[in-house]
C-alpha cells in the first residue's frame, strides 16, 4: 500500500522517474526539477517523435520504450494519464516505490480549494462554466486538468480556487486527492478498451470522493444511484442537481431550492437538456466555493459553447446542423440526440470502436432519429445494431456524410455529428473531425444558397 506521507516528502535530491512525456509529463518533470529532484523521463515513442519541449527539459530521457529504466530504485514515479498499466510500474509499487499520477503530484502541493469535475460526458463545459463563474466574482482561478493545462501548472501560482476537469485515467493513481468540491456528472460505458468492466471504470471515476470529509461537498445527479454510490465512498455533504434535487433544471432556468433563486439559461448558448444539467452542476459547484449570484448570472449570460460540443454549425434550407464531435462514446451521442430541440435528427456516427454496447444509441434513434449516416471502422457494427429501426446510409468521407445526411433530412430536422466513437481511424483528433464537419456544412450552404 502506498504511504501518502512518503509521497509528500521534499523532492530535493530525490530520484524521480516521469513516465510519458507529453503535456502532463513535461509539466510534472518541470515541477520536480524545480524542487531539486534528479529527474529521468521515459516514453514509448522514439526520441525523434517526442515533443521538442520534452527534449528541452535538460533531463535524462529514455525513449522508444522503458528498457533499462531503474523504476524499482526510484524515490518516486510520476505517471502521465495516457500511460496504461505497465508491469514495470507494478513491480516498482511492490518494491515500495510511490507510483502516482500527475494529478496527485499537483494536488499534494496546492493550497487553494480544488473543484474537481468528473463524469463520462459534459466535463469540459461544466469545468469552463465553474471557472467563468468564479472569475466573474473577481477571484483568481486556475482552470485546467484534463481540459488542457496540466494541474501541476497551478502549483505556486497563488490562485484563490483551482478548477480541474478530472478523467478516470488521472484518478487511477491519486491516493490522497481530496477536492473541496467533487462533481460527478454521470457515468456511462467508455474506455472499455482499458478497463476490464464498467464497474472498474465507475470505481476509477469515484476515486475523487474517497478522501472527502464532512467539510467537503459531493455533487451528483438526482436519482442517479451509481453516482450516489460512488459519492458515498467518501464523507462529503451530498448536493444533487436535476430532477427533484437541490438544483432543479427547468426549461430555460435552474432553480436553487434553498434560496428560491432562478438562474436564466440561454438555449442558444447551452443547447439541449444535458447542457442545462451541466449548468445546474456548475452552479452547485460555484455556490460550494461561495460564489455570489450576480457572478453566476454574468458567467451564464456571457458563456459561449465550447468547440465541438453541441455547437451550432449552420442552417441550410430549414435543416440545422450541430457539431458534437467530442461525443466520443455512446452515452454522449445518446444525450446529444435526446437533448435536441428538434423533434427528429439525422445522426452522423462512427469511427474507431471503443467496444461498448450500441443498444442505447439504437433506442435513442428509434425515438428521435430520421436516419443515421455511418462512417469509419465501426460502421458495420453500428449498422448491425441499428438493423431496420431507422434508415442507414454509409459515407466514405465527412463531406459525403454531410451531403447524405442533408438529403435524408426534412425541413425542421437537425443533422447531428455525435459519433459515439474515437476519431483516430479517419481524423487526427475529434477537433479535426469537427472542423471537417463545419467546413462541409459551410460548403453545403454555399451550394444550396438561392
Amino acid at each position: 500500500m502506498i504511504d501518502p506521507a512518503r509521497n509528500q516528502a521534499p523532492l530535493a535530491g530525490r530520484r524521480v522517474i516521469v513516465v510519458g512525456l507529453k503535456k502532463s509529463g513535461i509539466a510534472a518533470a518541470e515541477l520536480c526539477r524545480a524542487e531539486g529532484a534528479e529527474v529521468l523521463g521515459t516514453d514509448r515513442e522514439p526520441r525523434e517523435r517526442l515533443d521538442p519541449e520534452a527534449l528541452a527539459l535538460g533531463i535524462e530521457i529514455v525513449a522508444g520504450g522503458h528498457a533499462g529504466v531503474p523504476f524499482e530504485s526510484a524515490d518516486l514515479v510520476v505517471v502521465s494519464p495516457g500511460v496504461p498499466p505497465l508491469p514495470e510500474l507494478e513491480r516498482a509499487a511492490r518494491a515500495g516505490v510511490p507510483v502516482v499520477g500527475e494529478l496527485e503530484l499537483a494536488a499534494q502541493r496546492l493550497q487553494a480549494p480544488i473543484v474537481a469535475i468528473g463524469g463520462t460526458n459534459g466535463k469540459s463545459t461544466t469545468t469552463t462554466l465553474v471557472g467563468d463563474m468564479v472569475k466573474a466574482a473577481g477571484r483568481s482561478v486556475f482552470v485546467g486538468g484534463n481540459l488542457g493545462t496540466p494541474a501541476t501548472r497551478a502549483v505556486g501560482a497563488g490562485h484563490d480556487v483551482v478548477v480541474l476537469e478530472v478523467s478516470s485515467f488521472q484518478l487511477e493513481r491519486a491516493p490522497s486527492f481530496r477536492p473541496k468540491v467533487s462533481v460527478l456528472l454521470g457515468i456511462s460505458e467508455d474506455h472499455l478498451d482499458r478497463y476490464p468492466s464498467f464497474a472498474a471504470y465507475a470505481a476509477a471515476k469515484g476515486n475523487a470522493f474517497v478522501n472527502q470529509t464532512a467539510d467537503d461537498v459531493a455533487i451528483v445527479p438526482a436519482g442517479d444511484a451509481e453516482c450516489e454510490r460512488q459519492a458515498r465512498r467518501g464523507h462529503g455533504r451530498l448536493v444533487r442537481f436535476g430532477g427533484s434535487g437541490d438544483y432543479v433544471v427547468e426549461e430555460s432556468a435552474v432553480l436553487e431550492r434553498a434560496s428560491g433563486e432562478r438562474f436564466a439559461i440561454d438555449p442558444d448558448r447551452l443547447s439541449g437538456r444535458h447542457n442545462r444539467e451541466n449548468a445546474a452542476a456548475a452552479i452547485a459547484a460555484a455556490r460550494a466555493v461561495d460564489t455570489a449570484s450576480a457572478a453566476i448570472g454574468a458567467a451564464l449570460s456571457a458563456f459561449r459553447p465550447l468547440p465541438h460540443r453541441m455547437a451550432f454549425a449552420g442552417s441550410v434550407r430549414g435543416v440545422r446542423f450541430y457539431d458534437d464531435s467530442k461525443g466520443t462514446n455512446v452515452g454522449a451521442a445518446v444525450t446529444a440526440l435526446r437533448g435536441l430541440a428538434e423533434a427528429k435528427a439525422v445522426l452522423i456516427a462512427g469511427g474507431r470502436d471503443k467496444q461498448g454496447a450500441y443498444e442505447p444509441l439504437v433506442a435513442a434513434l428509434a425515438e428521435r432519429g430520421r436516419a443515421v449516416v455511418l462512417i469509419g471502422e465501426a460502421a458495420e457494427r453500428i449498422a448491425a445494431a441499428v438493423g431496420d429501426r431507422v434508415p442507414v446510409a454509409r459515407a466514405g468521407s465527412m463531406e459525403e456524410a454531410v451531403q447524405t445526411a442533408f438529403a435524408l433530412a426534412r425541413p425542421g430536422d437537425a443533422v447531428l455529428l455525435s459519433p459515439a466513437c474515437a476519431s483516430f481511424d479517419m481524423f487526427r483528433s475529434y477537433a479535426d473531425r469537427g472542423e471537417r464537419f463545419v467546413r462541409a456544412v459551410a460548403e453545403l450552404a454555399r451550394k444550396e444558397a438561392p
